[in-house]
Formats: C-alpha cells, structure tokens, sequence
C-alpha cells in the first residue's frame, strides 16, 4: 500500500506541474482581460466566467500537488489554537444550522510547524468532510492538544506534536473504506459531489510538514481524523504584507524572463510589461547567460526553475556571481526546493499579475531593508 501511494504521488505530482505549466498564461491572461476591462458586457461575463473556471482549476492542481508532497509550502511557526479561532465563524457557516459545532483549544500551547494558509484550508477540508458525513445533523468537534510520542508507530516519528483533531458523529466508515480512505480521486459521495481530493491533501500536507495523519473510524458512530504537526521552536513570525500591484517608486528598468516554455513566457512578459518593466525574453539558462555576456545589464531576473539544461537556481547562482545585488525570483510548478537557496524569493505558478506585483514588491523591500543593515 505504501509503494502504491508512493508511485500514484509521483504520477500526480508530474501531471500537476504540467498542468501548472498550461494553467500559468490560461490565468496569466484572463486576468489581464479582466483587468483592462476589454469587451462588451457579454464578452466581460465571458472572460469572468473563465476566469472562474481557471481558479477552480488551480485549486484541484494545488490539491493533487499537496497529495503528492509537493506543493510549494511556507513553513513557519503557527499558533493553531489562535488559528482555529479565527476559522470558526466560516466552519459554522459551512456546517450550517444542523449540526453543533464544539471547539476545544486552548491557549498557551506550543507553537507548531506548519503553512497557515495550508493548515486552514486542511481544517475546512475535514469540516466539510465531517458535514457531507452527518446529512441529518450531528456534533462537530475541534481539539488542539500538546502531544509526546515516546514509542515508535507506523508513519509516526518520535518526538514532541500539535495534534489537530476533528471528531464528527457521522456515519463512520468499514475497514476496506477506511484503508483507502486516502486515496487521491477515492470519495464515497457519490459522482459529482467529491473529488476524492480531501483526505489525500491533508495527509499529504501532514507527512511533507515532518507529521502525519491518523484515522479512527467506527460504522455509525463516527470519525476522528487527527493532524501531528511537529512542535516549532521558532518565535512567531512578524506579518509584513506589501501593496500589491505595487514594486516600488523607481523607474524600474530592465527584466530578463527566463522560460522553456513559449506560452509561459508570453504570459509573465506581459504583466512584466504592464508594471512598466522592459523586458528581454530567454528560452534558457544558457541563452540568458550569452546575453548578459554580451552586455545586457538587467535590474530583475525572473527564471522558471526546471528547464533543460541549467537550472533557475544554478543560473540565479552564476549569474549572481558577477551580480551580488540583482534581484532575482525564481518560478516554480511545485515544490523543486532540492538546490534552490532558501533566501531566493519564490512565486508558484500559475499566478495572476497582482500577485506577481506582491511578490516582486516584497523582493524590493527586503533589498531596501538589507542595504539599511
């Protein structure tokens, strides 16, 4: 069963980074339509409506690249009782009135390892689980406890976790169910009303964190489904959120665009373009490093990371060499972390140009902030 999970997330992990890849100037360009306001009215509805259709794409893709373990992840200290406060108004709403909602998580607990944004939208996904498991109404409940594991279980590593837990009253699940009950694409809801994605992007969320996720199960009486997020021993981080659509007050020069891909490219160009850059265009690591050979002198990279050849991070790398102080950020499909140095800001695709824009004025914020050091 493990090797089967194994080879089924490499599959997806492969087919969802291709699929980023086309995803990227499908949004990349709805959002600049949908930005100038181009069209009649009709034509308008049109592009929101694709638009739509794109982000709900984009949304399975993250889910099948967090079954896979490689979703791109923010991993940092999150106070999860403080969290799943702050959850609790759109848990209820999702629950709706039938079912009674209970909340156990007190203050003062360790700090756990995890991606807010990920660790929320996992809370929402076993919500919701728990909700289509109770369709006459039941009892819904959350507990945040300090865990210490001291003997050695399957899939769970010694040592000190948060422990998530969402306990429902539900109609729980038989033993075959529950043994491929994390089987990306398996959903006992029926054609249509699941993806079978829930289950299988929490785990995979839990295991790519250093944790894990357990299952118990009893037909007719219901389910508990707990998330181990190991302890962090880092201080909370300080929240800094630039103005999007903004990257600074300066002429902002030069940027070289480095992608294989012919549609990507176009795609990044034009937002690049329209936030006032000139922009030089490379289909290669390599190519790039000819042109700057040749006397380009560039204020931004921007690079895909896995192309044939060099790498982003190796090309980021050599040209920096000469550089220290050019800006650079690194594009990725999924999480390609193994030789990408943790200080070069990444975006993951597919992204919008506002999104871009945020990142990009972070970039120019920490150069600023670094200089003042």
């Amino acid at each position: 069963q493990s090797q089967k999970m194994e080879a089924m997330g490499s599959l997806t992990g492969g087919v969802a980074h291709d699929f980023n890849n086309l995803l990227t100037p499908i949004i990349g360009s709805l959002d600049m339509l949908h930005r100038k306001g181009l069209g009649s009215e009709r034509e308008k509805r049109l592009i929101d409506g694709a638009l739509q259709s794109a982000e709900r794409a984009r949304m399975l893709v993250q889910r099948l690249l967090a079954f896979a373990r490689r979703q791109p992840l923010q991993a940092m200290a999150v106070d999860v009782s403080q969290l799943v406060a702050g959850m609790l108004d759109l848990i209820g709403s999702t629950l709706g009135p039938a079912i009674d909602l209970t909340v156990d998580a007190p203050a003062g607990l360790p700090l756990a390892r995890a991606d807010a944004n990920q660790l929320e939208m996992a809370l929402l996904n076993l919500a919701v689980n728990a909700r289509d498991a109770m369709p006459d109404g039941g009892e819904l409940h959350v507990e945040v406890r300090r865990e210490s594991v001291r003997d050695r279980r399957p899939g769970l590593p010694r040592g000190h976790y948060v422990r998530l837990s969402v306990r429902d009253t539900g109609t729980g699940m038989d033993e075959p169910t529950l043994a491929r009950a994390i089987e990306p694409f398996f959903s006992t809801k029926g054609i249509g009303k699941g993806t079978g994605l829930g289950l299988s992007m929490v785990h995979g969320l839990a295991a790519q964190l250093g944790g894990a996720l357990t299952i118990e199960s009893d037909v007719g009486r219901g389910t508990a489904v707990s998330l181990w997020l190991p302890v962090s021993h880092d201080p909370l981080p300080v929240e800094h959120r630039p103005r999007a659509g903004e990257v600074g007050d300066e002429p902002h020069g030069t940027a070289l665009l480095v992608d294989d891909e012919d549609l990507v490219r176009m795609s990044t160009a034009h937002m690049l373009s329209d936030m006032g850059f000139d922009v030089v265009e490379a289909a290669s690591g390599e190519s790039a490093l000819s042109m700057l050979a040749a006397g380009l002198d560039p204020q931004l990279l921007v690079t895909d990371h896995l192309m044939p050849g060099i790498t982003g991070a190796q090309l980021v790398k050599a040209v920096r060499a000469d550089r220290p102080s050019l800006k650079a950020l690194i594009v990725s499909g999924y999480a390609e972390a193994e030789g990408i140095d943790p200080a070069i800001p990444r975006l993951t695709k597919p992204f919008r140009r506002d999104e871009l824009a945020a990142t990009l004025a972070a970039l120019t914020t920490g150069a600023e902030a670094g200089a003042a050091h």
